[in-house]
């Protein structure tokens, strides 16, 4: 992935963020084209410490074909995106561009035993009913005996082993605080991933925003 100084991330940062996004396109080479998929997955950590992302795929995906264990996959995870209108910013002579957080994860693949995937399955549900609560999570136990097993045997569980790890989070850090506030403010007034933009933004630096948070704390009843 091409990323500005401005803008890589650590590998902690890069690790953190596509854990909690928990899901990205799987891609792979052919050695004609690329063969893609968007899939959910969950992070793990072996116990050298190397991450690891589990997932599976429906049985007839034809990824499956390239899944030798020895070629390298590529993970790509993406978060929220916004573009930015030149009008926006305070300073003359803007271009026009588009904010992001990204991560890329590659390294190669191997398919898991039926064991392995009866627990992911498992673990990767309960990762994402957790996003759900106070509802009750639902579990592969809820569903009809047999019913599971059957429906199993239509995937297949693999996990890429993470040997590479790049992160881009571009969110205007190379602009003055003028028009960093300013790109803030306007994509504030936008959609919803444009108002995450924002969010983000002023994260990074919050003391450029703290006039805003004094007067909206001034005017609270």
């Amino acid at each position: 992935m091409y990323t500005p100084p401005f803008f890589k991330q650590d590998r902690a940062a890069s690790l953190r963020f596509a854990s909690e996004r928990g899901f990205g396109t799987m891609c792979a080479f052919d050695g004609q084209k690329l063969v893609a998929s968007p899939l959910p997955f969950y992070l793990t950590y072996a116990d050298d410490g190397t991450p690891q992302a589990a997932f599976h795929l429906a049985r007839h995906n034809p990824l499956l074909k390239l899944a030798d264990g020895a070629a390298s996959w590529l993970l790509a995870v993406s978060g929220p995106d916004a573009y930015v209108s030149p009008d926006w910013y305070v300073s003359p002579d803007q271009v026009p561009t588009w904010l992001y957080q990204a991560v890329h994860l590659s390294g190669p693949v191997r398919v898991l035993s039926d064991d392995e995937l009866s627990v992911q399955v498992d673990t990767l549900s309960d990762k994402f009913e957790t996003w759900l609560l106070p509802k009750k999570p639902w579990t592969s136990g809820k569903m009809t005996a047999g019913r599971f097993e059957a429906m199993k045997k239509a995937i297949v569980g693999l996990v890429i082993t993470v040997e590479e790890v790049e992160g881009s989070f571009k969110l205007n850090q190379h602009k003055s605080d003028a028009d960093f506030a300013a790109i803030a403010n306007a994509l504030g007034q936008g959609d919803a991933d444009a108002r995450e933009i924002s969010r983000l933004m002023r994260q990074i630096r919050p003391q450029i925003f703290a006039d805003d948070t004094n007067m909206l704390e001034r005017s609270a009843p």
